[in-house]
This record gives structure tokens, C-alpha cells and sequence, in this order.
């Protein structure tokens, strides 16, 4: 579909003619369109729910889709594609946002394979520097992944898709217990029902960041609940090709919130990689795998039971570890007691020590009493012998 204003061409709340169709995903359908008021060229979000939601929930949705596009209009920055607008049409929001002359990182690993660590470090450091603003004003965007990532010609990034953005301290867009986003790309505390903070988006995007320089998400299960299964209990898949953005990727994906990477530390890693200043593995990289479909960036909707689901397999899987390790400690406890009561073999057992002989004391008086005799013996003669010499001269 051309942009212009011909007889067929749709014109969407009397002012934005439809064009080209520039992607689609879970959220809805996004077009080139023209601006017949101001004759420029934007980007228009048609907001659809195909995430088999009950007309009740769909008009939660819209409401609320309405009110943080809105929050989100309020974001200026070099990296972020600004809204503009939102008008109704069809019952149905429409997003009128800054057209950015780019390709999602989705496109370009699917087309090109994985990313050189530099080249993701820069991207990096452009989506952080959105995310950041984004925080400073209240907004949390929760849905970081490289569909939501465009990429520009000279490598800059730029965040996009603030549809299921929210405010801080505001209610998170859910539906009787239902859960939106990208399993993926979606923090452990998500999963957990916490309300969701700037960490979460730091965590989502060392999930895209790890797509970009491994070509894989670090958790992709194919199934949902698997996936997010995945996030709150396991370890990333190994990785391969990051060299020195792993510390970046691992303290961003560190499942504690209170312990994960802040923004600060972050930026600081990534400014080094992408500079060329941090330490490189010895160890080559493996050979980049062929380009391919990058995984788990559908938009999902997780229902209160599958999170109820999540949430027992999650305490049982912990339960069955300490079940293990106090299981485990019984039995070396128990090991340590066998061996000590046990009686040893004759073969085994040492012959008893001799007794000890006894010392003989040494009696200070036998030498004593003896001296002390013969001492006195003699004075008592010495007296005598001068009383006799004195009597005789007298």
C-alpha cells in the first residue's frame, strides 16, 4: 500500500493516510503513514489484542493502553521513537509515533546472525541511556527485546514499542491475574506477580543484548510456561561468542533484583567493550551460527492459572532440593555415627601400651636429715671441746 490520499488509501482519524506496512507483532499492526496536517512521514500503531482476551479485558487493555501511551508521550530522547499522538478509531487506539528510518534487531540477527560484542555494547549503551530517561519520569517499559530495539545505519539504537509500558508505583497491565509480555525477555520477579521496577528492565535488556552477541535468547523453551519455568529456576544457556560483554550479561541477569547490575555499572561495562578497553578471552570465539529466527519474541498472555501453576512447581522444585541436601546430610551424619561405634577387626586393632613405668622420686630427706645430724653433732662437740679448754687455764 503507497502512501498517498487516492480513493482507497485509509485515512485514520481524518488526519494520518495509511502507507506501507513497517512490522507486526502480539500488540499490534505498525504503518508508515503521512501526517496530512503537518506533511510529514510517522509511524502509526494500529493496537490490536490477539491474545485471546474477553471483551471485558479488552476494554481494560485499551484503557489502559491509552493512559500509558500517553505517560509515555511525555518522553523526549535521542533514543526512544517519541509518541506523538494517540487518537481513536474503530473502538481501537492508535499510537502516532516518530518515524526512525531503521531495522529491528530482530530483522537484522535473523538476517545477518549474531552481532560483534562491540557493535552490541553500543547498541547497549543507546537502549540504556531510553531506558534511564524513561525511569527518571516514572516509566517502566517491560517489554525490552530486539523486536522493540531498531537498529539505525550507523549502528545506533533506538527503543521503541512502549505499548505495555507502565507507571511506577501504578498498576501493572493485567486482567484478573493475567501476565503480558515476552517470557524470554521477562524478569524472575514478573513471573513472581512483583510490581515492576526499573530492574526489570535492566534484566530484559541483558536478555536482548545476549540475543544479539549469541543469536539465541539465554531462555527459550518453546513453550511459554516452560520458558518461564526456565527464567525463575535456571541458569542462562552457556555462552559462546560474548567475550568480554559475559560479566555485563551475567550481572544483568542476575535473577535478585536487589543484587543485579544497576544502570551505573552497566554503562561503565559497556563502555569499556565498546571502546575496545575490556579484557578480551583467550579462547577464539566459535564460528556464528547460521542466521536464523531469533526466539521468544512473541508477546504472550499468561492467565492467572498457569501463574498459580508456575509458582507451585517453582516452591516444589525448591522443596525437592532441600528435601535432597537435608536427605543428604542424614545419611553422612549417620555414616560418621556407624563408623564410630563401630568395633574394629582384630586385624585392625593396636596392641595395648605398656604401663608406664613408674619414676623414682627423689626423697630430699634422705640426704637431708643426715647433713642437718652431722652439722649439730659437731657444734654440740665444738662447744664442749672450748668449755673444757676454758675450764682448764681457769
Amino acid at each position: 500500500m503507497s502512501a498517498g490520499t487516492g480513493p482507497e488509501t485509509r485515512v485514520v482519524a481524518g488526519r494520518y493516510a495509511l502507507g506501507d506496512l513497517l512490522g507486526q507483532g502480539g500488540m499490534g499492526t505498525v504503518w508508515l503513514a503521512t501526517d496530512l496536517v503537518l506533511e510529514r512521514q510517522v509511524a502509526l500503531k494500529e493496537v490490536t489484542f490477539s491474545l485471546h482476551v474477553t471483551d471485558e479485558e479488552r476494554a481494560v487493555l485499551r484503557e489502559r493502553t491509552m493512559r500509558e501511551a500517553r505517560a509515555a508521550g511525555r518522553l523526549e530522547h535521542p533514543h526512544v521513537t517519541t509518541v506523538y499522538d494517540v487518537v481513536e478509531e474503530g473502538g481501537k487506539p492508535w499510537l502516532v509515533m516518530k518515524h526512525v528510518d531503521a531495522r529491528s534487531l530482530q530483522q537484522i540477527l535473523e538476517e545477518r546472525g549474531p552481532l560483534a560484542p562491540a557493535s552490541v555494547a553500543r547498541i547497549g549503551l543507546d537502549v540504556l541511556d531510553a531506558l534511564e530517561a524513561a525511569h527518571d519520569i516514572g516509566i517502566v517499559h517491560r517489554d525490552v527485546k530486539p523486536a522493540n530495539v531498531l537498529v539505525g545505519a550507523d549502528g545506533s539504537g533506538c527503543l521503541t514499542d512502549f505499548g505495555i509500558a507502565t507507571t511506577t508505583g501504578d498498576s501493572s497491565l493485567t486482567t484478573h491475574g493475567a501476565l503480558i509480555g515476552s517470557p524470554s525477555y521477562m524478569a524472575p520477579e514478573r513471573a513472581h506477580g512483583d510490581e515492576p521496577r526499573p530492574p526489570v528492565d535492566l534484566w530484559s535488556l541483558g536478555a536482548t543484548l545476549y540475543a544479539a552477541v549469541e543469536g539465541r535468547p539465554p531462555f527459550d523453551k518453546g513453550d511459554a510456561m516452560a520458558t518461564l519455568m526456565s527464567v525463575v529456576s535456571e541458569h542462562p544457556a552457556p555462552m559462546l561468542r560474548a567475550g568480554p560483554l559475559e560479566p555485563v550479561l551475567q550481572g544483568l541477569l542476575t535473577k535478585d533484583p536487589a543484587q543485579r547490575s544497576t544502570a551505573a555499572v552497566a554503562r561503565a561495562q559497556l563502555a569499556e567493550v565498546a571502546d575496545g578497553r575490556a579484557p578480551v578471552a583467550a579462547a577464539a570465539a566459535p564460528p556464528s551460527p547460521p542466521p536464523g529466527p531469533v526466539g521468544g519474541n512473541s508477546l504472550e498472555r499468561i492467565d492467572a492459572a498457569d501463574l498459580i501453576a508456575l509458582a507451585s512447581a517453582s516452591r516444589a522444585l525448591l522443596g525437592s532440593v532441600a528435601r535432597d541436601a537435608r536427605d543428604q546430610a542424614r545419611h553422612m551424619a549417620d555414616r560418621r555415627r556407624e563408623r564410630k561405634e563401630a568395633p574394629r577387626p582384630v586385624a585392625e586393632q593396636r596392641p595395648a601400651p605398656p604401663p608406664p613405668r613408674r619414676r623414682r622420686r627423689f626423697k630430699r630427706r634422705w640426704v637431708v636429715v643426715p647433713v642437718v645430724t652431722t652439722v649439730l653433732v659437731l657444734l654440740v662437740l665444738l662447744v664442749g671441746a672450748a668449755l673444757a679448754i676454758g675450764a682448764f687455764f681457769d
